[in-house]
């Protein structure tokens, strides 16, 4: 027979509490606290899923529920999406699928639009993308949702025809040409996308005239390469109007226009953009400029400038 001292018991300290590095730590503390969840870690199918579930399905006291989801999407525009990026993301993917129908509507022939491209290269980021019309789509839905609503509020509110004028007759073929051209362009290896800028080369040949010591001339046959550096597409932008279209260059804080051509008003964007493409690279390959100090003008190969190989730059 044992007998246990209570007192004993007592004096014996437990033993030491050592964790295993290889289990977790009991409930209700799986791991390490990362503080409280926010809803920008959520992912981004539960996010729109939310976004989604904040439109009312059943009509107000005084408004019906086609008014109440219109101000759903002014709310969306004008403060949810501003929040983050998360939010922006979801709100952009609820406000330009609504509102898309609306905005092909009003393009005008001959005029075309694409402001999501299939491609996937075009776009840098979720929220950045090079397509330009995309920009013009959401000034349209800025302008949208806050008709909608006026109209709704006050019986009162007359909508301005002219209220979309410039988008759909400047503002809207303009990005479209330019996004035209960047794509006919990069075909064409006339204009790039990336930073870095993608080199071209291109080889002929010509007779340069030298002048010797004595006086007399020879005629010399050499070959030369020429170096046309594809144009940056964040560069450039567009003039347009009805009856001339031309392609501006911005280098250093300045604009100069490089092509211009001409079209008719019936013309479609995709020919005009076909034809800024075709003059861009013919320019390209025709216009060598002497890099020899103050010479400002284009320097002909059949000239005796002294030089045997030259670059192209930039027309001044």
């Amino acid at each position: 027979m044992v007998i246990i001292e209570e007192k004993y018991m007592q004096s014996v300290p437990p033993p030491p509490y050592v964790p295993n590095a290889n289990t977790l730590p009991p409930p209700p503390f799986p791991g390490e606290y990362r503080g409280a969840a926010k809803p920008s870690d959520l992912p981004p199918y539960l996010l729109l899923k939310i976004v989604y579930m904040t439109f009312p399905q059943t009509p107000g006291i005084d408004e019906g529920k086609i008014e109440r989801q219109r101000k759903t999407l002014c709310w969306l525009s004008t403060q949810l999406r501003l929040v983050n990026r998360s939010f922006y993301v979801a709100c952009e993917h609820v406000l330009r699928s609504t509102y898309l129908p609306a905005y092909n509507s009003m393009i005008r022939p001959p005029y075309s639009s694409d402001p999501f491209p299939f491609s996937s290269s075009v776009s840098t980021s979720s929220v950045d993308t090079l397509q330009r019309e995309t920009k013009v789509l959401d000034l349209f839905i800025a302008l949208k949702v806050h008709e909608d609503v006026m109209l709704d509020d006050s019986s009162l509110h007359l909508e301005r025809e002219d209220s979309f004028k410039d988008l759909f007759d400047l503002m809207q073929p303009r990005s479209r040409l330019e996004d035209l051209v960047r794509h006919y362009g990069v075909r064409e290896a006339v204009v790039h996308t990336n930073p870095s800028g993608v080199n071209a080369s291109a080889s002929s040949s010509s007779s340069i005239f030298r002048v010797n010591n004595s006086g007399t001339g020879s005629a010399s046959t050499s070959k030369q390469t020429l170096d046309p550096a594809p144009v940056p597409f964040s560069a450039l932008s567009i003039s347009f109007s009805p009856r001339r279209v031309g392609l501006v260059l911005t280098a250093s804080g300045r604009k100069r226009t490089i092509v211009d051509v001409a079209r008719t008003r019936d013309e479609k964007l995709e020919f005009t953009a076909k034809k800024l493409a075709r003059q861009l690279k013919h320019g390209a390959r025709s216009t060598l400029w002497c890099t020899s100090v103050n010479y400002a003008r284009p320097c002909p190969v059949s000239l005796a400038c002294g030089r045997t190989s030259h670059r192209y730059i930039p027309s001044r």
